[in-house]
Order: structure tokens, then C-alpha cells, then sequence
């Protein structure tokens, strides 16, 4: 099985004019964050946010949200395209829905930038965990990235989240509170990747459902 690489993004909302605010990595060596600060300045950010993980961070901090696209391009081609590696997000992209791929699309789209995906295979967790697993509580299915970690994982990453919902990650980057909104990102990826991990376990390779992300034409 390939190297299973999670990723999650950040943004401003949903709507196609907003912008990703934050874009993470968990790799096996720890997590790698991408984080614009709408021209603001921050400093220290790795080091307050490395106090609060139990993982090895690496923070990259950007001005605009161009530049951390430009950022994550990069970081793509050099670690992960053409490698032994799987990337798997949490309701990233599926045959009926998704967000996070969707997303950066429009984003790169927007900004006239060339998709960073290229010879990178992807796949869903959420299908495989909520079809095959039981998540049922009190007679409804949990699908949430939260509720499915807490249910089949041990937990070790719930106190890494500040926010008591993603829905946080709004205001966090409007009031510049980036090391809670960086602490929240980290959390996902690791659960994600938790979660990847319990799935390869208990999974068949075939119900991943792996598919390229490799464009038709390349510019």
C-alpha cells in the first residue's frame, strides 16, 4: 500500500470568492502547514504552535493567499508528486461531493495557476469508514470528521483542536488568530490520517478507491 499522505484546507467560507487561508499536510515525519495572513504580520507562529502538538510542525507563513498556492505547488512537486504516497483528505473529494479539492480548483482556477496535483494518486476516507464500518450512535450514522475519529480512534488528537467547530476557522483568520487556526488544521490532518490508518487495517485496497488527480492538459 502506498504511503498514505492526509491533507485538509482552511477558508474564509464557501462561497466562490473566498480564499483558502490554510492548506496541511501529514506526512510520516509530522505535519506541514501553509498559512496566508491577509497582509498581516505574525511572528513565532511554528513555536507557539509547536508548544500545543504532540507532532513535529513545520509552519510556512505567507502574505496572500497567491503566495501560499505558490507555496503548495512547490511543496507538491518536490515531496509528493511522482512518489510512493496516497493522499487522502476527509470528505476531499468524492464521486457525488467533497470540498477541499473542489475548492483549490476554483482557487488555482482564479488565480490562473497550473493544478499542483499532478501524478499524485487520491482517495476519499470518508466513504470507506462510514460504509464500511459501524458509526451508528443512538440510532443515527456519524459522518463527521470529528464524531467517526472519536468513535474508532483513541483520541490522542481531539485536545490538539481548539475550535468547537470548523466552522471557527472563519472568524480565527478575520480576528488574526492564526495559532489557533494553524492548532485546528494540524488536528484534522491527524485525525484524518488516523482514521486513513485504522481503514487500511481493517480495508481491502479495492474499497479506497483510488483515482488520479492528473489533468487532462497540462499548461
Amino acid at each position: 500500500m502506498l504511503e498514505q499522505v492526509a491533507f485538509d484546507i482552511e477558508t474564509t467560507g464557501f462561497d466562490v470568492t473566498d480564499e483558502v487561508t490554510v492548506v496541511g499536510f501529514a506526512l510520516s515525519m509530522g505535519v506541514q502547514v501553509f498559512v496566508q495572513t491577509g497582509n498581516r504580520p505574525v511572528e513565532d507562529l511554528q513555536a507557539t504552535v509547536q508548544e500545543q502538538v504532540p507532532v513535529h510542525v513545520d509552519v510556512s507563513t505567507h502574505m496572500s493567499e497567491e503566495e501560499l498556492l505558490r507555496a503548495v505547488t512547490g511543496f507538491v512537486k518536490e515531496r509528493l508528486s511522482g512518489s510512493d504516497v496516497l493522499l487522502v483528505a476527509y470528505n476531499g473529494e468524492r464521486w457525488n461531493g467533497g470540498f477541499d479539492l473542489p475548492f483549490l480548483r476554483t482557487r488555482y482556477a482564479e488565480r490562473d495557476l497550473a493544478w499542483p496535483f499532478v501524478d499524485v494518486p487520491y482517495a476519499d476516507v470518508l466513504p470507506v469508514v462510514t460504509d464500511r464500518f459501524n458509526t451508528c450512535v443512538d440510532g443515527d450514522d456519524q459522518q463527521d470528521l470529528e464524531g467517526v475519529y472519536g468513535l474508532l480512534c483513541d483520541g490522542e488528537y481531539a485536545d490538539v483542536d481548539p475550535f468547537d467547530e470548523s466552522s471557527d476557522a472563519v472568524p480565527a483568520f478575520e480576528n488574526g488568530w492564526f495559532e489557533e487556526l494553524v492548532q485546528h488544521n494540524v488536528a484534522d490532518v491527524l485525525r484524518t490520517r488516523a482514521l486513513g490508518r485504522v481503514a487500511e487495517r481493517y480495508c481491502s485496497k479495492s474499497e479506497f478507491q483510488v483515482k488520479s488527480l492528473t489533468p487532462t492538459r497540462e499548461v
